[in-house]
């Protein structure tokens, strides 16, 4: 089976540009399961239920999420009555809305995604992921795993990687919004990278107009981030798994423009 993992998608420009080239690029490669980033597809930062309802109406199976998921207080109710969009499990679920996990029954075979956030880097650290991850590995059961890791650093995305290499079957990062080179299946048949990029305007500065970045890093005032409108790109990657052996077949790196 083919899996497609969608960088992270910014404000309606990335989410009606995913519309346009989604249904192609599932018809011409095969695509049988979708997995897109969503965390910051509302305007102005975080979620809504608009904006992740038009992704699922656009061909996307599972949304996953990040730092931004609690950004916008709307999405609450949808995080607890829509098991396909998920946050990452870390968060405490005792405080937090939704879920780290879900599983879909695809038929002859289920797939499970699982939702981490890292911990490097970040201002408010949560549960470790690699404890959580392995807490999660001995509840569910499913012939397929994906796991986002949301995170900044490269060296806690490869790592995560290494240590569920041969555990799950593919591993892709999110949350730099930058795609990275290391496109890859490792030693032993996980397949992974390191961060599958952004969808969103190509000229920007992780989808915001980078006159107004350049002036924030110049200046150091608070400034309101806008997305830059104008040419997109959807970086994504796609793993090719085989569903006896839950192991990645091929992997490869897109940017679709």
């Amino acid at each position: 089976m083919k899996v497609l993992c969608i960088g992270d998608v910014v404000a309606g420009v990335g989410c009606r540009f995913l519309r346009e080239r989604l249904p192609a690029l599932k018809k011409s490669m095969g695509i049988d399961i979708v997995i897109c980033n969503g965390e910051n597809s509302a305007d102005g930062n975080g979620v809504l239920p608009t904006s992740a309802d038009f992704l699922f109406q656009s061909g996307v199976d599972v949304i996953t999420l990040g730092n931004h998921a609690f950004r916008r207080r709307e999405i609450y109710p949808y995080l607890e009555d829509n098991e396909y969009i998920i946050r990452p499990a870390n968060y405490p679920a005792s405080t937090t809305p939704g879920r780290g996990v879900c599983v879909l029954d695809c038929g002859r075979y289920s797939l499970a995604v699982i939702n981490l956030i890292g911990n490097v880097f970040n201002s408010n650290p949560l549960d470790c992921p690699f404890y959580t991850v392995d807490k999660i590995l001995k509840e569910i059961e499913a012939d397929i795993i994906i796991v986002d890791i949301h995170a900044e650093a490269t060296s806690e995305k490869r790592s995560l990687g290494f240590y569920l290499d041969g555990r799950v079957s593919a591993v892709f990062g999110t949350h730099t919004h930058v795609r990275t080179a290391d496109c890859q299946i490792l030693p032993k048949g996980t397949g992974y990278i390191t961060d599958a990029g952004m969808t969103g305007p190509k000229d920007s500065v992780l989808g915001v107009k980078p006159e107004i970045t350049v002036e924030s890093f110049r200046d150091k005032l608070p400034i309101r981030f806008e997305p830059l409108q104008g040419d997109c790109m959807m970086d994504c990657v796609m793993f090719e798994i085989d569903e006896k052996t839950g192991k990645t077949l091929h992997a490869e790196s897109l940017s679709v423009q």
